[in-house]
């Protein structure tokens, strides 16, 4: 290739030519292209590295407005995983301990490799009855570990924790935005769901009849709990009331910021601790009535906690409880990714930040690995407590530090407490939790407006949670969505589309044809104006033998010759064979 290179001259207008210049371009290699596409260079790697530990870049400017604001949400939210944390580590089929140590390993580790300051990582509703699921599937498989099933979810853990992590080192997290909105509120809906009605039997205290399989699908479980009502006893008291306290704070607290706003933060406070309070006050009631029953309770409740972490250790990773696991293992990455990072980015929007999907996956799978060290099962965000931990004015995520302190107190000051502490008050809590999970009526209606198909999914993946089992209803989802999308891509709708000239005018005003064409503009609309133009307005179609299609979808192999068949067959219509003169 030869070009003509000019220079002009300083302080004058004169330009000279310096003359033709070869330039030769040298041919494409394979070795060139890694090189340049795949090898890091060494101010890449670099980069790189700094960027798996986010911290560095803001621990040096630290300072004590920003300790208050960690202080006050890391103690907040210390408060509300504590009796949060053994609820779900019950509904995992788990002693309660094992709630504690997984909180404490999530938020003590996670803020290392985090890009979010507000996400507060942990056990929560959703992975606890997956988990629940999963144990029920491999304990038959692994009778050995009947007695001790913290290690199966341990080995689930680590190998959670590296498939996640590898999926943030590689850079492929984008992976995550191919399921939709509809589909993950789908699993989130039928999983609050099957969490409620598997925890009612608890809460009215009938959950211990003979006969009564709170493990089934939700609609058995629902007509069970009717077939087996006589056997609700005083823990439905308990319950009930817990639950409904528990409803009523929060509505009071919402009534009285709204009516009292200079009280706003006062409120907010009580709101967010009221499962704490609700918890210590039935604590204290099942304390005055069954001190003098100490073996033979009144009501269920959760009996000995063990002080301090007691299944620390090194996990058990074999190849018989990987095969046993192995068939569940994609709904619980699913769930462990898709929950983690649709809270974190949420939040992020909220706040007016960004967040790196791979450094959370980075962040989360950190947390897993290392969490069966001191006992913890798998962990993920948790969006009750990252929404408190956010209205709380948390800084930075060394707020997580302070929250793990709080919770190691717990651990080792409060077993005795512990032991006093009502099942079916922690049911209410469950159920309390994950009401906020259930997508409402008008989001609900959203999706049939933005996409009926979605709508469709939506319901597909709500009713299979139901009818089937939780796993069953994310694979549901999930596939389903696939399909929408790949159909979309294959059925692709291109138009033909026209010039319509727009004339730019400061006020609505009659438009004169002789304006200037620097007034005008022209646009380019479909000439069946499918796309809610103007009916009124006519698209100029190109000159004759000219045709301009838009593509609506990128062309690819999959939608290739839809595409084409419906230009040639337009463009078939709109002309004729040429005739060749003899």
């Amino acid at each position: 290739m030869v070009a003509e290179l000019f220079k002009r001259n300083r302080g004058t207008r004169d330009v000279e030519p310096l003359g033709p210049v070869e330039y030769i371009e040298p041919v494409a290699s394979t070795s060139e292209w890694l090189k340049e596409h795949v090898v890091p260079t060494r101010s890449g790697t670099v980069s790189y590295v700094k960027s798996l530990f986010p911290f560095l870049t803001w621990i040096y400017r630290y300072n004590w407005v920003w300790f208050v604001g960690d202080l006050i949400a890391g103690v907040t939210v210390g408060i509300v995983v504590i009796p949060q944390g053994m609820a779900y580590a019950k509904l995992a089929s788990l002693p309660p301990e094992f709630g504690l140590y997984s909180s404490f390993v999530g938020v003590a580790i996670y803020w290392l490799s985090a890009t979010s300051h507000v996400i507060s990582a942990g056990p929560v509703a959703v992975f606890s009855s997956l988990l629940s699921v999963i144990l029920e599937h491999a304990l038959p498989q692994l009778p050995e570990y009947a007695d001790t099933p913290w290690i199966i979810a341990g080995c689930l853990s680590v190998v959670l924790g590296c498939i996640v992590m590898a999926i943030g080192l590689f850079r492929i997290g984008f992976i995550v935005d191919f399921i939709p909105l509809p589909a993950i509120a789908a699993f989130m809906t039928g999983s609050a769901l099957s969490i409620a009605m598997g925890q009612i039997p608890t809460l009215m205290g009938n959950n211990t009849a003979d006969g009564y399989d709170t493990r089934a699908a939700t609609y058995l479980v629902f007509g069970n709990f009717f077939k087996y009502i006589k056997h609700c006893d005083l823990n439905a008291a308990i319950g009930l009331t817990a639950l409904f306290m528990l409803y009523a704070v929060r509505w009071g607290c919402g009534y009285a910021s709204r009516r009292w706003p200079q009280h706003e933060k006062t409120f907010f406070f009580i709101n967010t601790l009221r499962s704490g309070f609700v918890i210590l006050l039935y604590t204290l009631i099942s304390f005055l009535v069954n001190r003098n029953h100490h073996d033979d309770p009144k009501f269920s409740i959760l009996k000995t906690i063990p002080r301090g972490f007691q299944h620390m250790g090194v996990p058990v990773v074999n190849s018989r409880i990987l095969s046993a696991v192995a068939a569940k293992l994609p709904s619980a990455i699913i769930v462990l990714v898709i929950e983690h990072i649709s809270i974190a980015k949420s939040f992020a929007r909220l706040s007016n930040y960004t967040i790196d999907p791979n450094q959370e996956l980075i962040a989360i799978g950190l947390t897993n690995i290392f969490g069966p060290f001191f006992g913890g099962y798998p962990a993920t965000g948790s969006f009750s407590r990252t929404a408190i931990k956010a209205k709380a004015g948390v800084r930075t995520p060394l707020a997580g530090v302070v929250t793990a302190i709080i919770v190691v107190i717990a651990i080792y000051a409060l077993p005795p407490v512990f032991y006093y502490i009502s099942n079916a008050a922690l049911a209410a809590v469950i159920i309390h939790a994950v009401g906020d999970l259930i997508s409402s009526p008008k989001s609900i209606k959203m999706f049939w407006k933005v996409s009926p198909c979605e709508f469709v999914i939506f319901w597909i993946g709500v009713l299979v949670s139901v009818f089937a089992s939780i796993d069953n209803g994310i694979y549901a989802s999930v596939a389903a969505s696939a399909a929408l999308l790949l159909f979309r891509i294959a059925k692709a709708h291109g138009r033909f589309v026209g010039v319509v000239k727009v004339y730019n005018t400061p006020t609505l005003r009659p438009v004169d044809a002789n304006e200037q064409d620097s007034d005008t503009r022209n646009v380019f609309v479909p000439l069946d104006r499918s796309n809610g133009v103007n009916p009124a307005v006519q698209p100029r179609e190109p000159h004759a033998g000219v045709f301009i299609y838009r593509l609506n979808e990128g062309y690819l192999y999959p939608n290739a010759v839809h595409f084409t068949d419906h230009m040639v067959r337009e463009i078939k219509v709109k002309t004729r064979p040429a005739v060749i003169n003899p």
